[in-house]
């Protein structure tokens, strides 16, 4: 007997993929977006969709499930620290005092994600604000060469870090979640 999950896809057209591309949200047909910005959101858009998919199905314990100790990470851990990750960018380019941090000192965002309903309620509804205020700070600057905040970054330079950001948390959800249920996919 193990504890180890069998592994799974939903897909039936293609196996190493998450789902079929018909119940695929992440729009993968015909062109791309025009432009600088609108690739960057794009790519943004279907990394955040990525880790929303991770994570659908699953019970608030499941997604607080730890992965290897000693590490802190799960599924829950990391849609807490997307959040306060949205905070930090926003703070890097809006001209005033930095807001608090969302879940406390360095690393509470892992520590703290424990498998109660109203955790998981509590994470997903500040990931979404915290999104939602920080692509309306980026929303002011549609020059991607502009240079903002205390540090005079390019908001390009910013942009290409919040989607490394998300596509390393998409590659560690990926692995959580094969380690709960056996799900696979990219």
């Amino acid at each position: 007997m193990t504890d180890t999950p069998e592994r799974w896809t939903r897909a039936t057209v293609y196996p190493d993929m998450w789902t079929d591309p018909d119940q695929d949200p992440r729009d993968n047909d015909g062109p791309g977006p025009e432009g600088e910005l609108e690739t960057l959101r794009q790519v943004l858009r279907d990394y955040r969709l990525t880790l929303e998919m991770k994570c659908q199905g699953l019970t608030p314990e499941q997604l607080a499930r730890r992965s290897v100790p000693p590490s802190t990470m799960s599924l829950l851990g990391l849609v807490r620290h997307l959040a306060e990750v949205e905070r930090d960018w926003r703070n890097w380019i809006t001209p005033r005092e930095p807001e608090p941090k969302l879940y406390g000192a360095r690393d509470a965002d892992f520590d703290g994600a424990a498998g109660e309903q109203a955790l998981v309620d509590g994470a997903f509804a500040d990931l979404a604000r915290e999104q939602a205020e920080t692509d309306a700070a980026f929303a002011r600057y549609p020059d991607p060469a502009a240079r903002v905040g205390e540090d005079n970054n390019s908001v390009r330079e910013l942009w290409v870090h919040r989607v490394e950001e998300y596509a390393r948390h998409c590659g560690h959800a990926d692995l959580l979640r094969e380690c709960v249920d056996g799900r696979v996919g990219q």
